[in-house]
């Protein structure tokens, strides 16, 4: 659909969005506007976006939802000096990757994917943190949970979608592979001491997750 947008459709999706409490789909914001056309919200999507794109506030999308955001660049004006400062621990942090980049994916996927089991305390620290969650059951004998990111995953780590994933040489130079590869380099040199060594297959690791605020 091309042409202008009409000034009261522009104003109604900004008010909507305005007082939403969580972020609304393209469709959402249809039906609740008397079931505009998609394409018709979209664009006035585009025009507000563009409004905002110098203001203080930002209107973004992450994972085909939109909301009202603070500008990057302003952010550190509104941190509070308390922060409670969340550490993922080596377990998390691959088991988060792995669902990233695989999901939706089985605990024994992503077991087979690490080469150790995983603690059911890892993947409950992932879902408390609201980074992921149950994504329905495989189609396969024993119908297996299977998890999938969440759009806070992607609105916490600035994403509009997985597309936007970095790859692997962005992630190793960033240093967030270390984890990964620390852990495969570990495993292979257990796997060099003894010929007899059962491997880590049959290690449950627990997940030493902190939360730490300063006092």
């Amino acid at each position: 659909m091309t042409g202008e947008v009409p000034d009261e459709t522009v104003r109604a999706l900004e008010a909507t969005l305005f007082a939403a409490e969580e972020p609304m789909s393209v469709e959402a914001l249809a039906g609740h506007l008397g079931g505009l056309e998609n394409a018709l919200v979209r664009q006035a999507l585009d025009e507000l976006q563009g409004h905002y794109s110098r203001r203080g506030i930002r209107l973004v999308e992450r994972g085909k939802r939109w909301h009202f955001e603070t500008a990057p660049d302003l952010a550190h004006l509104l941190r509070r000096e308390r922060e409670q400062v969340r550490r993922l621990s080596r377990a998390a942090t691959e088991v988060l990757a792995i669902i990233a980049y695989h999901e939706p994916v089985s605990r024994a996927e992503i077991e087979s994917i690490r080469g150790v089991q995983t603690a059911k305390g890892t993947l409950d620290v992932l879902m408390e943190a609201g980074w992921i969650k149950l994504a329905g059951r495989r189609e396969v004998p024993g119908r297996p949970v299977i998890y999938a990111t969440t759009p806070e995953f992607l609105d916490h780590f600035g994403l509009s979608s997985r597309r936007d994933l970095p790859g692997i040489d962005e992630l190793r130079a960033a240093g967030l592979l270390d984890p990964v590869d620390e852990a495969f380099e570990a495993f292979q040199g257990e796997e060099d001491e003894s010929d007899e060594a059962s491997g880590p297959d049959g290690d449950e690791e627990t997940d030493d997750f902190s939360a730490e605020e300063p006092a």
